[in-house]
Protein backbone atom coordinates (compact mmCIF):
# COMPACT_ATOMS: atom_id res chain seq x y z
CA UNK A 1 0.00 0.00 0.00
CA UNK A 2 1.65 3.36 -1.04
CA UNK A 3 1.88 5.85 1.63
CA UNK A 4 0.91 9.84 0.53
CA UNK A 5 3.40 12.60 1.77
CA UNK A 6 1.74 16.00 1.46
CA UNK A 7 4.98 18.55 1.05
CA UNK A 8 4.21 21.69 2.85
CA UNK A 9 3.75 23.95 -0.44
CA UNK A 10 6.51 26.78 -0.27
CA UNK A 11 6.24 30.41 -0.42
CA UNK A 12 5.19 31.62 -3.68
CA UNK A 13 9.54 33.46 -3.64
CA UNK A 14 10.65 30.11 -3.62
CA UNK A 15 10.17 29.15 -7.27
CA UNK A 16 9.75 32.68 -7.78
CA UNK A 17 11.59 34.15 -11.02
CA UNK A 18 15.04 36.08 -10.14
CA UNK A 19 15.08 39.40 -12.24
CA UNK A 20 18.19 40.67 -12.90
CA UNK A 21 17.96 44.19 -11.23
CA UNK A 22 21.09 45.74 -11.91
CA UNK A 23 23.52 45.54 -14.99
CA UNK A 24 26.48 43.62 -14.54
CA UNK A 25 30.12 44.89 -14.48
CA UNK A 26 32.06 44.50 -17.56
CA UNK A 27 33.79 40.92 -18.15
CA UNK A 28 37.41 40.83 -17.65
CA UNK A 29 39.58 38.95 -19.82
CA UNK A 30 41.91 36.05 -17.76
CA UNK A 31 44.17 38.89 -17.20
CA UNK A 32 42.19 41.08 -15.06
CA UNK A 33 42.04 43.62 -17.54
CA UNK A 34 39.27 45.62 -18.83
CA UNK A 35 38.66 44.93 -22.51
CA UNK A 36 38.36 48.54 -24.11
CA UNK A 37 36.98 47.94 -27.34
CA UNK A 38 33.83 46.12 -26.50
CA UNK A 39 30.32 46.80 -24.70
CA UNK A 40 30.60 50.36 -26.11
CA UNK A 41 28.16 52.38 -26.94
CA UNK A 42 26.30 55.76 -26.84
CA UNK A 43 23.85 57.28 -24.10
CA UNK A 44 22.30 60.18 -23.89
CA UNK A 45 22.71 61.97 -20.60
CA UNK A 46 19.49 62.17 -18.38
CA UNK A 47 18.03 59.75 -19.76
CA UNK A 48 17.88 55.77 -18.78
CA UNK A 49 19.05 53.22 -21.23
CA UNK A 50 16.74 50.45 -23.02
CA UNK A 51 17.63 48.19 -20.60
CA UNK A 52 16.87 50.56 -17.59
CA UNK A 53 13.55 51.86 -18.40
CA UNK A 54 12.70 48.07 -19.44
CA UNK A 55 13.57 46.67 -15.93
CA UNK A 56 11.92 49.75 -14.50
CA UNK A 57 8.28 49.41 -16.43
CA UNK A 58 9.29 45.45 -14.86
CA UNK A 59 8.91 46.30 -11.67
CA UNK A 60 6.07 48.17 -11.78
CA UNK A 61 4.46 45.58 -13.34
CA UNK A 62 3.64 46.63 -16.67
CA UNK A 63 4.92 43.38 -18.66
CA UNK A 64 3.80 44.02 -21.78
CA UNK A 65 5.84 47.31 -21.95
CA UNK A 66 9.04 46.14 -20.27
CA UNK A 67 8.70 43.06 -22.97
CA UNK A 68 8.99 45.68 -25.71
CA UNK A 69 11.74 47.30 -23.39
CA UNK A 70 13.95 44.42 -23.33
CA UNK A 71 13.21 43.62 -27.64
CA UNK A 72 15.07 46.86 -27.81
CA UNK A 73 17.97 46.67 -25.15
CA UNK A 74 18.40 43.24 -27.28
CA UNK A 75 18.34 44.97 -30.46
CA UNK A 76 20.15 48.11 -29.04
CA UNK A 77 22.73 45.14 -27.89
CA UNK A 78 22.14 47.13 -24.24
CA UNK A 79 22.83 44.27 -21.50
CA UNK A 80 22.23 42.01 -23.95
CA UNK A 81 22.67 39.00 -21.39
CA UNK A 82 20.36 40.29 -18.58
CA UNK A 83 17.48 41.53 -21.27
CA UNK A 84 17.25 37.95 -22.31
CA UNK A 85 17.16 36.57 -19.15
CA UNK A 86 14.28 38.92 -17.94
CA UNK A 87 12.44 38.54 -21.28
CA UNK A 88 12.72 35.23 -20.28
CA UNK A 89 10.82 35.42 -17.16
CA UNK A 90 8.20 37.23 -19.12
CA UNK A 91 7.64 34.84 -21.88
CA UNK A 92 7.45 31.83 -18.92
CA UNK A 93 4.75 33.87 -17.25
CA UNK A 94 3.00 34.33 -20.22
CA UNK A 95 3.01 30.76 -20.49
CA UNK A 96 4.84 30.69 -23.98
CA UNK A 97 7.56 28.07 -22.82
CA UNK A 98 9.55 27.61 -25.08
CA UNK A 99 10.31 31.01 -26.23
CA UNK A 100 11.45 31.18 -22.06
CA UNK A 101 13.95 28.43 -23.00
CA UNK A 102 15.06 30.33 -25.89
CA UNK A 103 15.61 33.29 -24.39
CA UNK A 104 17.34 31.78 -21.14
CA UNK A 105 19.44 29.52 -23.51
CA UNK A 106 20.72 33.11 -25.46
CA UNK A 107 21.41 34.59 -22.40
CA UNK A 108 23.60 31.70 -21.13
CA UNK A 109 25.41 31.43 -24.74
CA UNK A 110 26.32 35.05 -23.93
CA UNK A 111 27.19 34.70 -20.77
CA UNK A 112 27.52 31.14 -19.45
CA UNK A 113 27.74 31.91 -15.90
CA UNK A 114 24.79 33.67 -15.49
CA UNK A 115 23.39 32.94 -12.05
CA UNK A 116 19.92 34.20 -12.71
CA UNK A 117 19.65 32.67 -15.78
CA UNK A 118 20.61 29.29 -14.32
CA UNK A 119 18.08 29.87 -11.41
CA UNK A 120 14.76 30.91 -13.77
CA UNK A 121 15.76 27.81 -16.09
CA UNK A 122 15.64 25.10 -13.26
CA UNK A 123 12.53 26.83 -12.34
CA UNK A 124 11.10 26.79 -15.50
CA UNK A 125 11.81 23.13 -16.31
CA UNK A 126 11.22 22.15 -12.45
CA UNK A 127 7.46 23.62 -13.75
CA UNK A 128 7.39 21.82 -16.80
CA UNK A 129 8.31 18.60 -15.12
CA UNK A 130 11.94 17.76 -16.09
CA UNK A 131 13.69 17.05 -13.26
CA UNK A 132 16.73 16.34 -14.17
CA UNK A 133 17.42 19.23 -16.04
CA UNK A 134 16.42 21.30 -13.14
CA UNK A 135 18.74 19.62 -10.69
CA UNK A 136 21.04 20.41 -13.43
CA UNK A 137 20.70 23.99 -13.37
CA UNK A 138 19.68 24.56 -9.74
CA UNK A 139 23.59 22.69 -9.20
CA UNK A 140 25.52 25.28 -11.22
CA UNK A 141 23.16 27.90 -9.68
CA UNK A 142 24.77 26.93 -6.51
CA UNK A 143 28.20 26.65 -7.91
CA UNK A 144 27.89 30.21 -8.87
CA UNK A 145 25.79 31.75 -5.96
CA UNK A 146 26.50 29.34 -2.83
CA UNK A 147 24.73 31.62 -0.03
CA UNK A 148 21.37 31.93 -2.21
CA UNK A 149 18.95 29.53 0.07
CA UNK A 150 16.38 29.17 -2.22
CA UNK A 151 18.76 27.33 -5.43
CA UNK A 152 18.95 24.50 -1.83
CA UNK A 153 15.24 24.62 -1.17
CA UNK A 154 14.02 24.16 -4.93
CA UNK A 155 16.62 21.43 -5.64
CA UNK A 156 15.72 19.77 -2.16
CA UNK A 157 11.80 19.80 -4.12
CA UNK A 158 13.41 18.57 -7.06
CA UNK A 159 15.49 15.78 -5.39
CA UNK A 160 11.85 14.93 -3.30
CA UNK A 161 9.62 14.69 -6.82
CA UNK A 162 12.34 12.44 -7.88
CA UNK A 163 12.08 10.05 -4.73
CA UNK A 164 15.98 10.79 -4.28
CA UNK A 165 15.21 11.63 -0.32
CA UNK A 166 18.60 11.48 1.18
CA UNK A 167 19.67 14.13 -1.29
CA UNK A 168 16.42 15.91 -1.19
CA UNK A 169 17.06 16.07 2.84
CA UNK A 170 20.24 17.40 2.29
CA UNK A 171 19.68 20.23 -0.10
CA UNK A 172 17.00 21.09 2.50
CA UNK A 173 19.18 21.31 5.82
CA UNK A 174 21.90 23.73 4.04
CA UNK A 175 19.18 25.97 2.64
CA UNK A 176 17.86 25.80 6.67
CA UNK A 177 21.49 27.04 7.10
CA UNK A 178 20.79 29.69 5.24
CA UNK A 179 17.42 30.68 5.75
CA UNK A 180 15.37 33.43 7.96
CA UNK A 181 13.64 32.02 10.98
CA UNK A 182 10.13 31.64 9.62
CA UNK A 183 11.55 29.67 6.69
CA UNK A 184 13.77 27.51 8.66
CA UNK A 185 10.57 25.76 10.50
CA UNK A 186 9.28 25.37 7.07
CA UNK A 187 12.77 23.10 6.21
CA UNK A 188 12.02 21.32 9.37
CA UNK A 189 8.31 20.41 8.94
CA UNK A 190 9.48 19.10 5.37
CA UNK A 191 12.63 17.57 6.74
CA UNK A 192 10.81 15.81 8.97
CA UNK A 193 7.97 14.20 6.54
CA UNK A 194 11.12 13.67 3.76
CA UNK A 195 12.86 11.11 6.79
CA UNK A 196 9.24 9.33 6.71
CA UNK A 197 9.03 9.11 3.26
CA UNK A 198 12.37 7.33 3.03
Amino acid sequence: MAKIIKFPIPTPEKFGPQRVRKRKEPRRDPSGQLNLFTGGKVVKLNQLTAFEEALMLDEQGDKQRAKVGYLQAIEQDDSLADAYCNLGIIECMEGTHAKAIDSFTKCLKLDPRHFEAHYNLANLYGEIGNFSLAKAHYEISIQLEPAFPNSYFNLGLTFAMNREFDQAIKAIKQFRKLAQADDQRLADDLIQKLLTAR
